[in-house]
């Protein structure tokens, strides 16, 4: 199976007053406007996935309708497994239940996707240090059903550098 983590793109600052649920603060017009470009750039290394689950977060889930819309990737799929306040060892458990999925792509935040990197390449979340930013995508590989076993780091691209893929 092919996993692609996504971080969501650049969000607005934190402010209690706008959004005293931080589950609700939106993407920022800037972060909105790169992951665009991102997106774009990252349809060229990955034209299709089968499915995609995203964090009901306002701002992962703004970060997944724009890969629909500029990737062609299916429209995501709620996962609250992939909140903020989760476990990584919660998204584990989520990927492994995509039987049959060739691909899949995750979309959420920090540090959990992190953790879910490292929890799968080395077993322990927090032993591999891996800096995700923002619009970043690590693609894992995993060989057999249970990913924890098997999964090996293809690439991480920074958004700065699916943003120079972008052929618009």
């Amino acid at each position: 199976m092919e996993i692609y983590v996504v971080r969501h793109a650049i969000a607005h600052q934190r402010d209690a007053a706008r959004w005293p649920d931080d589950a609700l603060r939106p993407l920022s017009e800037d972060g909105t406007v790169r992951f665009e470009s991102a997106a774009r750039g990252l349809k060229r290394i990955v034209p299709s996935v089968e499915r995609v689950l995203s964090s009901p977060f306002t701002r992962a889930w703004q970060t997944a309708e724009i890969l629909a819309s500029h990737t062609g990737w299916p429209a995501a799929e709620p996962a609250g497994e992939l909140a903020a306040d989760r476990d990584a060892r919660d998204v584990v458990a989520l990927i492994a239940r995509q039987t049959g999925a060739e691909s899949i792509a995750v979309v959420g935040h920090e540090p959990q996707l992190s953790s879910l990197a490292s929890l799968l390449l080395v077993g322990a979340a927090g032993r591999a240090e891996i800096e995700l930013k923002k619009g970043a995508v690590i693609a894992l590989t995993a060989w057999t059903a249970d990913v924890r076993d098997s999964t090996f780091l293809r690439w991480l691209a920074p958004p700065r550098l699916l943003r120079a893929l972008d052929p618009g």
